[in-house]
């Protein structure tokens, strides 16, 4: 672990500790020179299975990195190896993880996570449009950042992996167990844009149920039911993502997009259509106790 005032590289000073993984702890650190934030990701050396596999997974992560440019997706910096751990010090994304979120306050409402899935669409099919495609295939609540303003941000790279055209397979499989698809597991062919869409309705099923899914061992697990009073336009939605065959599910993070718009018109539509059956059966109701009110009237007379 670093301890806080450490320097790092010479070139970075360490604030706090503010997360924690499996094999890695994220600090906040200040650049002595500038005076600017930034996020110092620690991979402890021990905890690799393979140290030469480790290193190279993260150069490609950096590579990686270093293509990009977008406002939710951090920039990479450097990586600095130490005899215990390596350092990846990236952009510092200002604000918690959603699995801290769902942690504190549970499941949350059908139309903030519904917000935040569009926003996760635009990050993925931008990593997607790259040439080649930019497959992240490590979506869950705690690598998305929940920022002050309420956007969200997409960190950790690690998993990531360009697509092969032509390949029959990944080269590794990578990603966590309860959101990771069918085909990451090996044997089922290479990981593709499908994949993403995969991870994203487990991520979303987490943010809906409050059910954290990682005690399931594969994507062949059932899936956590999702909340009965759930609208029934983005329960269809996360069921499609969760389709064990790809085929069967979304085919791009433009197509899930466009039904997320189209869920939340649709549900609203119903609501305004039940509203009106409903206050018209009210109408239905007074007129026809009003009518009996005057004929009983009547019939006094």
């Amino acid at each position: 672990m670093l301890e806080t005032g450490a320097l790092i590289g010479g070139k970075y000073r360490v604030l706090e500790e503010i997360g924690r993984g499996g094999m890695s702890v994220v600090y906040a650190a200040v650049g002595v020179a500038s005076g600017g934030l930034w996020a110092v990701k620690e991979v402890r050396k021990d905890g690799a299975r393979d140290l030469a596999v480790t290193r190279r997974s993260l150069r490609v992560e950096m590579e990686l990195l270093r293509k990009l440019s977008h406002p939710s997706i951090p920039g990479i910096a450097d990586i600095i190896e130490r005899q215990s751990s390596f350092l990846i010090v990236m952009d510092y994304m200002d604000g918690a993880p959603l699995s801290r979120t769902v942690s504190e306050q549970g499941a949350q409402p059908p139309e903030r996570v519904i917000r935040w899935a569009k926003q996760l669409c635009d990050v993925l099919g931008y990593l997607h449009s790259r040439a080649p495609a930019i497959i992240y295939r490590d979506i869950k609540p705690s690598n998305i950042i929940l920022r002050p303003d309420g956007s969200v941000a997409l960190i950790d790279f690690g998993a990531a992996r360009e697509f092969k055209t032509g390949a029959s397979a990944d080269t590794a499989n990578l990603g966590t167990a309860g959101y990771a698809a069918p085909e990451q597991f090996g044997g089922r062919g290479q990981t593709d844009v499908r994949t993403d869409v995969f991870c994203l309705g487990a991520t979303l099923r987490h943010l809906l149920t409050g059910i954290d899914p990682t005690s399931a061992h594969s994507g062949d697990v059932p899936p956590q039911p999702l909340p009965a009073a759930l609208p029934v336009g983005l329960k269809r939605i996360v069921e499609r993502c969760a389709r064990l065959n790809p085929e069967e599910r979304y085919q791009s993070c433009a197509e899930l997009l466009h039904e997320l718009d189209r869920c939340s018109d649709w549900d609203g539509g119903r609501g305004k259509r039940r509203t009106r059956r409903l206050a018209a059966l009210v109408c239905s109701l007074t007129a026809a106790l009003l009518l009996a009110f005057l004929f009983k009237s009547l019939f006094r007379v």
